[in-house]
């Protein structure tokens, strides 16, 4: 009898043992029985993700990049630039340039810089860039794109490949130099409406004839099926170039892309230039401005 006493002890102790060694093995993996998470499974959560930084409605200093579109070119004179009208950072009481609307006229020649080159292409925009870093600004505007579709030949266009790589290459020499800096992209306007309103004008169709943008001006009254497939072919160009403006833009915390405003954009006979009957004139940089102002200063980006 003591023997069988002794072999039930033992057995006890035994399961009594197996059970304590099963709990302290579901302490230590987080789990129970039913399969759920314990208090200590917390410890190996992943954290959550940082919040993406908010965008500053307000930023104290602009820098503009681009071509001659921000440098105001043909916008007073023939043939010139004239930044004092640029939508991005002119003074002309007239335009209201996004620094104007942005920091007050007193503080846009000491707060803001104009880097853009009339002629430039993508491929020039990260020495721009590196430029307009060196400002440390909180903003960066950028409209750069026309003088890639512009050649004279469909065939000359910058490729879409080509167009892309400059642009990421832009986004990074920004970001090595001044990585908390907001970049306000404009979409390429849109060259055959430009055409098609500026067409409407006879001194501007003979000054179209001295070579501006011949992909999609030259024989500006010529409706034959070629003409009309190089003018779409420019255009469609362009809308290419825009949805690499929206798609690396859109992998950037920092960076706000128009949504395609300034293509969408109908520019009047008014709003051209009464030199070229193209490029933006003080009305059509105007414009240009309030764009650029209302996206800049929206709760959120465009839908």
């Amino acid at each position: 009898m003591p023997e069988r006493s002794s072999c039930r002890r033992a057995r006890r102790y035994a399961v009594t043992l197996t059970a304590v060694v099963a709990a302290g093995a579901a302490v230590l993996t987080g789990c129970t029985d039913g399969g759920e998470v314990t208090r200590g499974a917390s410890a190996t959560r992943s954290p959550a993700p940082a919040p993406a930084p908010a965008w500053d409605v307000r930023p104290a200093s602009i820098a503009a990049v681009g071509d001659s579109i921000t440098r105001g070119f043909d916008a007073c004179s023939v043939l010139a630039d004239c930044p004092e009208v640029s939508w991005a950072t002119g003074t002309d009481g007239a335009v209201r340039s996004l620094a104007v609307r942005l920091l007050g006229a007193s503080k846009v020649a000491s707060h803001s810089w104009n880097h853009a080159v009339s002629g430039a292409r993508m491929a020039q925009l990260p020495e721009q860039m590196a430029q307009a870093a060196k400002e440390r600004p909180e903003l960066v505007t950028v409209m750069i794109g026309a003088n890639d579709a512009c050649r004279d030949s469909v065939r000359l266009m910058t490729p879409v490949a080509d167009f892309r790589t400059s642009f990421e290459a832009s986004v990074r020499q920004l970001r090595a130099a001044a990585p908390k800096t907001q970049i306000y992209v404009s979409s390429v306007p849109d060259l055959k409406r430009l055409w098609s309103t500026g067409r409407e004008n006879p001194l501007g169709k003979q000054i179209w004839k001295l070579g501006i943008c011949r992909s999609m001006l030259a024989d500006a009254d010529d409706m034959g099926s070629a003409a009309v497939a190089r003018r779409e072919a420019v255009r469609a160009r362009v809308v290419a170039y825009n949805d690499v403006l929206r798609e690396v833009c859109a992998r950037d915390e920092r960076c706000r892309y128009d949504g395609g405003a300034a293509f969408d954009y109908r520019f009047t006979g008014k709003q051209l230039s009464e030199w070229d009957w193209f490029h933006p004139g003080r009305d059509g940089q105007a414009r240009l401005a309030e764009i650029a102002y209302r996206n800049v200063t929206a709760a959120g980006p465009p839908a």
